[in-house]
């Protein structure tokens, strides 16, 4: 269950996590505009793409996929109306890396929607 608690950060929910592993896969293989899914996924606008090119062509190193190890560090926060979530990245150079990919995730008939915010070192 994916908890509404504006008090403190939690833990990225388990139902999440498929799809949060599937945005970084996307990113990895050039896809920022998430045209080959998943379909509940967005960016929040057009420049999010260029930006995320951007920050990753800035820090210099290879993403990897997302290992296990991710969802004990990464986290998300109830902001009355959507989650705002903040998944730790994993480069070939470094391993667990200072990039952080943020997102805002909503409630929709879909079960959930991922607005992408972007990539950074925060």
């Amino acid at each position: 269950d994916v908890l509404k608690d504006p008090s403190g950060q939690q833990p990225i929910p388990t139902v999440w996590r498929e799809t949060l592993a599937a945005i970084v896969e996307r990113i990895r293989h050039g896809d920022r505009e998430f045209h080959s899914g998943p379909p509940n996924v967005t960016n929040r606008n057009d420049n999010v793409s260029r930006y995320m090119e951007e920050s990753l062509t800035a820090y210099g190193a290879t993403l990897t996929a997302l290992p296990e190890s991710t969802w004990q560090t990464s986290v998300c926060q109830w902001m009355d109306g959507f989650w705002e979530v903040y998944v730790d990245l994993y480069t070939e150079q470094e391993g667990r890396s200072d990039l952080v990919l943020s997102l805002l995730v909503r409630e929709s008939e879909l079960g959930f929607a991922f607005e992408i915010q972007g990539i950074h070192v925060p």
